[in-house]
């Protein structure tokens, strides 16, 4: 069995609303997959539900051997992090090291391991030479690397990203990459909610798509990006990359800039072969 399980779950808000309809997925432990597809979709409610921030209202949601059901949302936590898309909804120390250390404190861990993890996360998010500052006092796009180093502090097996690239710059967005090369090195599964089609496309060696509230594929980033009916369905576009090489007609299912640069050398007869 798969580490996380998703079983013919839905999931209904109070007054009636259905925001997921019948999906099941399954995640190996150490897996990085990302979800897409547009608002509305039902991307939020699904990760919501993996840590019992939500619990469904028909199937199972099972990590490891823990069924949600069964537990409370503080109990899940420990094993699946959640990085809120609003740093703001999670955010609610006076400084950035009391909000890191929160985590491990209520875990009860010793305190030369509380050190450690707080000293970890905080490095590994470039937030060490913040660690005393009002993280109000910092922008919106900082604030969220204090809610990611937060979960990585927690060490939980699941972390899960909601939109983390959101407002974020092309140095903001390498800092992420790096995070999440890391901890999936450490071999931690990893489950991110991105609009942002190039670094989904760059980073993630599987990629869910949701639309209407249901799983409409599951593969890897050619599988997806170059299934075009698919992305009409989601009302998605492919990387920017894709999308030229396709108007061009070159190459085949060309995801990455280094493999349109070969591709269409090879099509102006610059290169002999792709090799």
């Amino acid at each position: 069995m798969s580490y996380i399980e998703l079983k013919n779950v839905s999931f209904e808000y109070p007054g009636g609303f259905l925001a997921v309809d019948d999906i099941s997925m399954s995640i190996e432990k150490g897996e990085n997959v990302a979800i897409v597809g547009q608002n509305g979709a039902g991307k939020t409610t699904t990760v919501k539900l993996l840590n019992a921030l939500h619990y469904p209202t028909k199937g199972d949601v099972l990590i490891g051997d823990m069924n949600t059901r069964k537990f409370t949302t503080a109990q899940v936590s420990r094993r699946v992090g959640y990085v809120f898309q609003n740093p703001d909804d999670q955010i609610f120390h006076s400084t950035i090291i009391d909000e890191v250390a929160f985590g491990p404190k209520m875990m009860r861990l010793p305190d030369d391991r509380q050190k450690q993890l707080v000293n970890k996360a905080l490095s590994m998010t470039g937030m060490k030479r913040y660690r005393h500052e009002n993280p109000y006092n910092l922008p919106l796009s900082v604030r969220k690397f204090v809610t990611i180093a937060s979960i990585i502090a927690m060490d939980c097996d699941v972390m899960v990203f909601d939109e983390p690239t959101a407002g974020q710059d092309y140095v903001g967005n390498k800092r992420l990459a790096k995070i999440i090369r890391t901890l999936s090195e450490q071999g931690k599964t990893l489950i991110t909610i991105s609009h942002d089609m190039v670094f989904v496309a760059d980073h993630f060696p599987r990629i869910i798509v949701m639309s209407n509230k249901k799983i409409i594929a599951d593969g890897t980033p050619q599988d997806v990006f170059w299934n075009l009916p698919i992305l009409e369905e989601a009302m998605l576009k492919q990387p920017y990359v894709s999308r030229i090489c396709h108007e061009l007609g070159v190459g085949d299912r060309i995801i990455r800039m280094d493999e349109a640069v070969d591709a269409i050398a090879f099509a102006c007869g610059i290169k002999e072969d792709m090799a």
